[in-house]
């Protein structure tokens, strides 16, 4: 017994030393980065000058052995507490990290692990061309798992383009077990091609993106877009919650010709959960301007197992938007496999208008026969719109229950069908379609058991219309009507509540209930 006690206290006394292996290096300002990388070694803290410029193209380089404690790169003090975003406003407290070229400024080499940087300013690379970080390889030389550097931290950074000519691209994704949270990502725009926040095409996943402000003229996030070099991948496992996804209404200047296209697409992925997010000013461009995109495709030709399977879009707020969601079954232009188990449920879109934004203002886009599609409690507000569904093939396992929007011109329309039930005989056999609100619509048209009250009457259930608040007000019919003996609608607290980049993650946990991830 006795032995033991000493042994607990030695354990006590050597936490409360810390590790005696573990160094702290300082790199002053023109200082050799590079060498500092090199020489550290797991539980190393590397602490660069705040304010200071680093300028060069830097590596993290892979470690032998089996230690997992993670080699930190940082600011020195601290800048911006652990869990909250880092903002535009933290910059001068930063060191700053500069490519001096269109390479990126920071990329990772082969089989690179353990590493977090935090707290650092990367800036827009020369004619805000390339990368500025590349975790992993897209390229073709990254063609096994083997090599995929893993175990990575992004925290409180602040990557930034030019605002003058922006940047193609903030963050290349493409390694394994990554984790970018709490960060400013701004300025991410182009001419003439796309531009991403955070792209990834040739990473195997395990990704978790939570609580960031994502700014980006073509694609704020996507997964896929490209063919991976590593055979049969599909990107696997990705959490994205509590971030702010947004265009910059600046961008619509027609003088600028920044490329626009969507807030969130995914063309190669798996077991996806998309969750109290804020997705915000979409308009009709490049595209025709659809916010969220899940749409498969084999970009290239030689991803004939490109596929969308098991993805959750629930509990995110999406408005100011030409268009709500586009699922595509297969790829159109060559071999897929078939999109399936795509859950849409418990969202707000608010502002879905054609007039305002362009294009169609249909809530969902439909084509090439997905299967499983489950769309249930959202609440939807339209200004111009098309209709609720476009469609055009085939769905099985379809499910459209408990939602709350208007009809629109064509309600649920398909390829050279009618309105309603029509379309739906021909798209959507065997579907469940039940306990919908479709304002401004006519029952004949539609199954039995939905609503179809006038707009008056559509816009008097909630708590505020004009005000944004679409709670549905007391004594609302509404209130016990949902096929689970809840409220129609997306479960919504509060809805006019003024948005704040810096707080998003902690406002939609006020605004929603509390859930498990998948």
């Amino acid at each position: 017994m006795r032995q033991l006690v000493l042994f607990l206290i030695a354990l006590f006394l050597l936490a409360a030393a810390g590790d005696p292996s573990a160094a702290t290096v300082t790199v002053p300002a023109g200082g050799d980065l590079q060498r500092a990388l090199n020489a550290a070694r797991p539980g190393d803290t590397i602490l660069l000058e705040p304010g200071a410029t680093y300028v060069g193209n830097f590596f993290l380089p892979s470690k032998v052995g089996d230690d997992q404690r993670p080699i930190t790169l940082r600011s020195a003090g601290d800048p911006a507490p652990a869990g909250q975003r880092v903002t535009p406003e933290h910059a001068g407290r930063l060191a700053k990290l500069r490519s001096p070229d269109n390479m990126p400024v920071l990329r990772t080499q082969p089989r690179a692990r353990f590493w977090r940087i935090e707290l650092v300013e990367f800036l827009a690379n020369k004619e805000g061309m390339g990368d500025v970080v590349a975790l992993g390889d897209g390229s073709a030389a990254q063609n096994n798992l083997t090599d995929v550097p893993s175990d990575l931290v992004l925290d409180r950074v602040y990557i930034h383009g030019d605002p003058r000519v922006g940047q193609k691209r903030a963050v290349a994704l493409n390694a394994a077990r990554t984790t970018i949270s709490n960060s400013y990502i701004a300025d991410i725009k182009s001419i003439g091609q796309d531009s991403q926040a955070i792209a990834g095409w040739n990473g195997p996943g395990d990704y978790t993106i939570v609580n960031n402000y994502l700014e980006a003229a073509g694609e704020n996030v996507i997964f896929g877009g490209g063919d991976p070099a590593i055979p049969n991948l599909t990107t696997t496992h990705i959490v994205v919650r509590g971030n702010v996804f947004r265009k910059p209404l600046e961008w619509r200047d027609a003088a600028l010709r920044w490329q626009v296209k969507n807030l969130f697409e995914l063309k190669n992925a798996r077991d996806v959960a998309v969750e109290q997010n804020l997705f915000e000013n979409n308009w009709q461009q490049a595209q025709s301007g659809y916010a969220i995109l899940f749409t498969v495709r084999n970009q290239d030709g030689a991803c004939t197992w490109c596929q969308l399977e098991r993805i959750t879009f629930r509990r995110n707020v999406v408005r100011h938007v030409a268009a709500g969601v586009q699922i595509l079954g297969v790829d159109s232009n060559h071999p897929s496999r078939q999109t399936n188990g795509i859950a849409i449920t418990g969202n707000l879109f608010d502002d879905i208008d054609s007039k305002q934004w362009g294009g169609d203002g249909y809530f969902a886009q439909i084509t090439d026969s997905p299967r499983d599609v489950t769309i249930d409690h959202n609440t939807v507000i339209q200004g111009q719109s098309n209709g609720v569904l476009k469609l055009s093939g085939a769905v099985e396992g379809f499910v459209f229950t408990n939602n709350v929007m208007s009809h629109g011109a064509y309600g649920i329309i398909g390829a050279d069908r009618g309105v309603g039930n029509d379309s739906i005989r021909a798209y959507l056999p065997g579907a469940t379609i039940t306990a919908n609100v479709l304002a401004g619509g006519r029952r004949d048209l539609y199954p039995s058991g939905n609503l179809f009250p006038s707009l008056e009457e559509f816009r008097a259930q909630f708590v505020n219309y004009a005000a944004h608040d679409f709670r549905p007000r007391p004594g609302s019919p509404w209130l016990r009507a949902a096929t689970d003996g809840g409220a129609l609608g997306a479960a919504v607290d509060k809805t006019n509540f003024p948005f704040s980049e810096s707080v998003a993650f902690f406002l939609f946990t006020r605004i929603f209930s509390e859930f498990s991830c998948c």
